[in-house]
């Protein structure tokens, strides 16, 4: 899982050349904010997909 995690991270973090060659550049800080906020979802995404039907907070 963590390695997975990883190469995810090294493959979304290095652009190739393709996408690259149009691409907008973006602040070092808001990328890494977008970054974190996109992470943030996917967990508590899956925090919410994985609670009982009947649990209401």
């Amino acid at each position: 899982m963590v390695a997975r995690f990883f190469i995810a991270l090294s493959l979304l973090a290095s652009p190739t050349a393709a996408f690259a060659a149009g691409a907008t550049a973006l602040p070092e800080g808001s990328q890494a904010t977008l970054f974190a906020l996109g992470l943030l979802g996917v967990i508590v995404g899956r925090r919410a997909s994985m609670r009982p039907p009947g649990d209401d907070p």
